[in-house]
């Protein structure tokens, strides 16, 4: 076999992947639904086709190689994590932290800074909660009730709360995507967390700024807000796993300690019983389950590819266009954005590109502080501002619900990513940061 057909050979051990993107993306065209099929099943079906795969190659070898990818440490520890923190959630909404939280954020809102306040408050609960789609399901009903004390608000508040609630995915120690970027790269969080504030955090103080203005003109119709009673106490778990965190314990332990603190709340304040913690505990576990489980399949597929080369061919690819550590850096970002635009989820954008990502930093020896941070913007960005995206899906469904009986076509997605200053200008500070910041060398002595 020449060089050529070797070449030829490795790129179609690539088909799995390619299959998934052709079938989920058409598929979800054609539905005009990107959730409405099953991202599980069609993996399933990539499966089976790794299998037939290379038919001379004997297929015992093929599942050892599917359970070496499935037993990744990474993926396995991933798994723990991502369960620890669906039983955390589930708890936690259980004893009603979130609306605890929700409603004390919104009582000290100033009339001035409603647009401004309404974004602050979802990057808090969004780094409190560890979920972008969580935190726009729990403010999007307030943002979409503005309307009714101040007409024409409602696209500017919803883009508020989807920016503030994409800080949060980025930053929490809890994220779907922290976890991942951070695993797939053996860094810590803490760690990971200093070089995205830097990034990020001028980028939410200018919109934060920008909504300030953008909410001024609509101050003389602002009437009285009514919101519920919280109760302090409630929001200390959140608090705990928050700080935690930041001292860098280990985020098992971290999310541990924190479903202990919230069973004892919730006992303690008589909101739940022992038996009905343990019960929303398990229903957090299970929210979890889905995740978990493509998490082993995408792990087992691309284990087969290795074994068939893919990897090895997709790797030296990107690698003959990356001629220094800078372009290393923007090819991740490149490989992350157009995975994360055809799959709209990036979480499991994540999962994919992140080995690959190892294997290049490795290559160039990259800080892995920094392929994480990049790895974690770059795919909030993208997640932020597609229309077909859960995030922006989730606040449209929430206005949905104020048109229905009114007549009104209800809010276009364009209506609403025309203000989604937060992610745009987070995916122009990635670009800027790869740019422009030093890369430190990840030097191996």
């Amino acid at each position: 076999m020449d060089k050529e057909e070797c070449k030829a050979t490795k790129a179609w051990a690539l088909l799995p992947l390619i299959a998934f993107v052709l079938v989920y993306f058409s598929i979800s065209i054609y539905l005009q639904d990107f959730y409405a099929l099953p991202v599980l099943v069609v993996f399933i079906l990539c499966l089976f086709i790794a299998f037939l795969q290379y038919p001379k190659k004997r297929f015992s070898d093929k599942l050892k190689h599917f359970s070496i990818g499935s037993g990744d440490e990474n993926i396995l520890v991933m798994i723990l994590i991502f369960l620890l923190a669906g039983a955390f959630g589930g708890l936690s909404n259980a004893i009603g932290a979130i609306s605890s939280t929700v409603n004390f954020a919104i009582t000290y809102i100033s009339p001035r800074f409603i647009i401004t306040g309404v974004f602050l408050i979802s990057c808090f609960i969004s780094v409190s909660l560890g979920t972008s789609v969580g935190t726009i399901v729990a403010l999007a009903p307030i943002a979409v009730g503005f309307e009714e004390h101040i007409p024409g608000i409602m696209p500017l508040a919803l883009a508020a709360v989807v920016g503030g609630a994409m800080f949060g995915d980025n930053l929490s120690f809890i994220s779907d995507t922290t976890i991942a970027a951070t695993r797939t790269q053996n860094v810590g969080m803490r760690d990971k967390f200093k070089v995205n504030f830097g990034v990020v955090f001028p980028v939410a103080v200018l919109v934060a700024v920008i909504y300030y203005f953008l909410g001024a003109q609509f101050e003389q119709h602002i009437h009285t807000l009514e919101v519920q009673d919280y109760e302090l106490i409630k929001i200390v778990p959140y608090f705990v796993v928050f700080a935690l965190a930041l001292l860098g314990l280990q985020v098992i332990w971290t999310l541990g300690i924190g479903i202990l603190v919230a069973l004892f709340v919730g006992i303690w304040t008589n909101e739940v019983t022992l038996l009905e913690s343990v019960s929303s505990i398990n229903t957090g576990l299970a929210s979890m389950f889905e995740l978990s489980l493509l998490c082993l399949i995408i792990g087992g597929v691309v284990g087969i590819i290795r074994f068939n080369g893919g990897i090895d061919y997709l790797l030296n690819t990107v690698l003959r266009r990356i001629k220094s550590p800078k372009s290393a850096e923007l090819g991740i970002a490149t490989l992350t954005a157009m995975v994360n635009l055809a799959l709209a989820n990036n979480t499991i954008t994540i999962v994919i590109v992140g080995p690959l990502a190892k294997e290049i930093g490795d290559k160039f020896s990259l800080d892995p502080k920094r392929v994480a941070s990049i790895l974690d913007t770059t795919s909030c960005f993208v997640q932020g501002i597609i229309p077909y995206g859960a995030q922006i899906l989730a606040a449209l469904a929430a206005a949905a619900v104020l048109e229905q009986g009114t007549g009104n076509a209800g809010l276009s997605p364009f209506e609403l990513i025309q203000y989604l200053y937060y992610p745009f200008l987070t995916g122009l500070a990635t670009l800027l940061f790869i740019f422009f910041s030093r890369t430190k060398m990840n030097v191996k002595t």
